[in-house]
């Protein structure tokens, strides 16, 4: 009788905050947007709307996590 392997659970706060791409990249917000934008110029605030691929290393662990 075989035993069956247990399936990892996905991780739902890392579905959250992650994206990963169709070619399998994975994106993740880009950091100082919260607060004190007033100071900052409106091209770095639209800068910081695009989300930003993340390095391999991290990007492995990432996809470990999403069970993907």
């Amino acid at each position: 009788m075989k035993t069956k392997s247990i399936k990892p659970k996905t991780r739902k706060s890392i579905t959250k905050r992650f994206k990963v791409t169709k070619n399998g990249k994975v994106l993740r917000r880009a950091v100082g947007q919260d607060h004190l934008l007033a100071k900052q110029t409106g091209h770095k605030r639209r800068k910081l709307k695009k989300m930003v691929e993340m390095s391999e290393p991290e990007a492995k662990k990432i996809k470990k996590l999403l069970s993907k």
